[in-house]
């Protein structure tokens, strides 16, 4: 058995090569109202609601081929199987980058990332897949083929389809190419970190950064044991309830610049003991922090945040976090999670306090043998969703899948 077969009840797995396979497949599954689960890399299987109907694995490792790559534009066009590692090293032989963190780059495919939507810690500056994705092609659950946005950057006419593919966890359809807008490589990357005494002192530091003169590319507040002994970060002090990291990147005049802006600034303050991290000891850095393994992700108003830490630390003390602190996104692991307990605990417990506090949690990575609902993992669909979006976005995927057979049960609808 496959690793993919023990986290979906995948009976079988079918391997298309190109977009009039995946219309086969989707077709002969839409008639026969059976279930297909996309598989991309296999590094987000464990994201959503546990799948309970048997069905189809559909790999999309077969269609990784580069298909358009104006350099001078900007752009690129892929197939959704693509690999990201494969993808970077297209895109820095031309000095170019896809700038979003993505986790398990060597393995996660570009259509798994838009798929899932995630992000990392230069998501402050940067953004997500969303702000980059520009184009694509697709096979709905009917075994329509379509696509939406364009190759070129200026895409201003009829319904911004590239949005609504993007986070849907591949329930709407199954993407076979991706166009992405892509960036300049930096010429250097460098961070700041210092200890905090406090949640008191961090939001002092936090609030301060509001009005700095430097622009970071990153904010994060970092508690918890997993950041204690980080070679880059070197030990922490004792006395400290958290680590503030600030990240740059940009020319190496004006990072060198920002780096002694900020510990001018942070002169006199609460940030204690800062620390300047160079390029050469920052790239493992920025990848280490990518893979951060968190257990669950909570979405909260950047105001809220530490408050929001500190009560969590008061449920589960020797918990480890990482929050990007200037999006209000907090993410938390070593969160212990008994499988039979699993949706009682972050039912009763976590997620009413999050809730109230005007934010949501979706669980990112289930206990292996937890059965979790769509609304155990992403609550329900009206704190989810906004207003009137819940009826809509039935509305939409009854549109794109009315037999209800593309990752069927694991996302909110």
């Amino acid at each position: 058995m496959t690793n993919n077969e023990r986290i979906l009840p995948i009976t079988e797995t079918a391997a298309p090569t190109c977009e009039a396979e995946v219309v086969e497949v989707l077709l002969e599954a839409n008639r026969d109202k059976r279930p297909v689960y996309p598989i991309g890399g296999g590094t987000w299987l464990d994201y959503g609601a546990t799948a309970t109907r048997p069905g189809i694995g559909l790999s999309s490792k077969g269609l990784d081929r580069l298909i358009d790559y104006p350099v001078d534009d900007m752009t690129i066009t892929v197939e959704a199987g693509m690999t990201v590692a494969k993808l970077n090293e297209h895109l820095a032989a031309k000095g170019q980058r896809l700038p979003v963190d993505v986790p398990h780059g060597l393995d996660a495919t570009i259509g798994g990332l838009v798929a899932t939507g995630l992000s990392g810690p230069r998501r402050f500056a940067y953004g997500t897949i969303r702000d980059y994705l520009i184009g694509f092609r697709a096979v709905d659950g009917r075994g329509m083929p379509f696509g939406g946005g364009g190759r070129v950057v200026k895409n201003a006419a009829g319904y911004d389809m590239c949005r609504l593919m993007a986070g849907s966890l591949g329930t709407l359809a199954i993407a076979t190419q991706i166009t992405l807008q892509v960036r300049p490589m930096p010429e250097t990357t460098s961070m700041v970190v210092c200890d905090v005494a406090d949640f008191a002192a961090a939001e002092r530091l936090l609030a301060g950064l509001v009005h700095s003169k430097t622009r970071p590319v990153a904010v994060e507040l970092l508690v918890g044991p997993a950041w204690e002994e980080h070679p880059a970060l070197g030990p922490m002090l004792h006395s400290s309830a958290a680590r503030l990291l600030v990240g740059f990147e940009g020319g190496q005049a004006e990072v060198d610049w920002m780096v002694q802006q900020l510990l001018d600034e942070w002169r006199d303050s609460d940030a204690a003991s800062p620390n300047v991290i160079a390029a050469d000891e920052a790239e493992p850095l920025w990848a280490w922090m990518t893979e951060f393994p968190a257990q669950l992700r909570i979405a909260t108003r950047p105001s809220k945040t530490v408050d929001m830490v500190a009560k969590l630390l008061d449920w589960q003390a020797d918990c480890s976090m990482q929050v990007h602190a200037g999006d209000g996104i907090i993410k938390v692991c070593h969160w212990p999670l008994l499988p039979e307990r699993a949706a009682e605990v972050l039912g009763e417990t976590v997620r009413p306090a999050v809730e109230a506090d005007g934010g949501r949690m979706t669980v990112l990575c289930c206990p292996g043998n937890a059965r979790l609902t769509a609304e155990d993992v992403w609550g329900s669909p009206q704190d989810a969703l906004a207003g009137n979006a819940t009826a809509v976005s039935r509305a939409v995927k009854d549109r794109f899948d009315p037999a209800n057979i593309l990752n069927p049960d694991r996302y909110i609808y």
